[in-house]
């Protein structure tokens, strides 16, 4: 059984709903096409992590995006 786990940012409403799906499908048909997984085995699992969950350099990256002038 395929288990995949996407780690991505939450940061300005992203990833939606929408795109959250795309990927889940979009990621199970390339394990389906490219190592023959089946579809209804294949586990997917998004994390999103919080801007403020994760840091570069010793600051938070919400700390380095402010510095950098980007919100």
């Amino acid at each position: 059984m395929p288990f995949v786990n996407i780690r991505i940012t939450k940061e300005n409403g992203e990833p939606t709903l929408k795109q959250k799906q795309e990927l889940i499908e979009g990621v199970t048909d390339l394990l389906a096409n490219v190592l023959n997984k089946n579809k209804a085995s294949t586990v997917v699992i998004i994390d999103e992590i919080e801007m403020d969950n994760y840091g570069l350099g010793g600051k938070t990256i919400t700390e380095v995006r402010k510095e950098q002038g980007k919100n």
